[in-house]
């Protein structure tokens, strides 16, 4: 499962982009918190793509597994939904968008949830 070791890094790579674009380019820019949802997104993001690098080298331990790769999408898809909603939502001061990040959040959890049962079923 490289695909998800490749994309961990790029996800780290712009989790570390945005992090710090938000730390120096949108202070006194967008409010106070906008720039903590802002922050929040980066956090998420950053850390989820440490997991989509953990479920890569998993991936490599189980081999090809349904759990795992469904896992993998998961994440993928709550930090598209969880932090690019939080990430659009600061730039554009349109809160409805909050409307959209618990989805990205249940997201993360199934995704958790599928990589912890393929861990007990198969390692």
């Amino acid at each position: 499962m490289k695909l998800f070791i490749i994309l961990g890094a790029v996800n780290l790579f712009l989790s570390i982009s945005f992090g710090a674009f938000g730390a120096h380019g949108l202070e006194g820019r967008i409010s106070e918190r906008m720039l903590n949802n802002w922050q929040t997104a980066a956090q998420y993001h950053m850390a989820h793509a440490l997991g989509l690098l953990f479920i890569g080298l998993l991936a490599g331990k189980v081999g090809e597994s349904a759990l795992v790769s469904a896992g993998g999408w998961l994440i993928l898809a709550g930090i598209v939904l969880f932090a690019g909603s939080l990430y659009v939502m600061a730039l554009t001061n349109i809160t409805v968008l909050g409307a959209i990040t618990p989805i990205g959040g249940l997201a993360f959890l199934a995704g958790w949830i599928c990589i912890a049962w393929a861990a007990w079923t198969q390692l």
